[in-house]
């Protein structure tokens, strides 16, 4: 592959989330809101994450991500793709949705440093967002080029 051909799908996902939640931490409008601490991500969740430092920016880093794939999505939808089971009921069938306030401040944050922006069906990546993504694939890209079909059927 060239080294312009290489896109978020070319990484593993987590070693990408990563990367981008390390650059993350280094702009300043985002920051994790004073109370967070004592939040849980979900109504269905027992405790609040155990990665406290980190959560936010693993958050961020996942919705942008998620906006990549997905190019334009909203926060209703955002909540049911971080929701899960409801442990409290007898049929696997109980779903919760993922707390929205989270999402939303997150992607308020994103908003207001330029990587995330308002359409009419929700929010998409901006320019800013797309480039960072993309760098930082090609960033991990090198480090350990992936062949694709040789290393995930081992």
């Amino acid at each position: 592959m060239s080294s312009t051909s290489v896109s978020v799908f070319d990484v593993f996902p987590i070693d990408l989330i990563k990367a981008v939640a390390e650059k993350l931490k280094t702009i300043p409008g985002i920051t994790p809101p004073e109370q967070s601490k004592f939040w849980k991500t979900a109504s269905f969740k027992e405790k609040s994450p155990i990665d406290q430092e980190n959560f936010w920016y693993v958050r961020c880093a996942s919705l942008l991500r998620k906006l990549y794939v997905r190019n334009e999505i909203g926060v209703n939808k955002l909540r049911k793709e971080y929701g899960g089971r409801d442990k409290n009921h007898m049929h696997k069938k109980h779903k919760q949705p993922g707390s929205g306030a989270i999402i939303r401040r997150c992607l308020q944050q994103l908003q207001n440093v330029d990587l995330v922006k308002t359409t009419e069906k929700g929010r998409a990546l901006s320019p800013a967002g797309v480039s960072l993504l993309d760098k930082t694939a090609l960033e991990i890209y090198k480090e350990n080029p992936i062949s694709r079909f040789t290393e995930l059927s081992e």
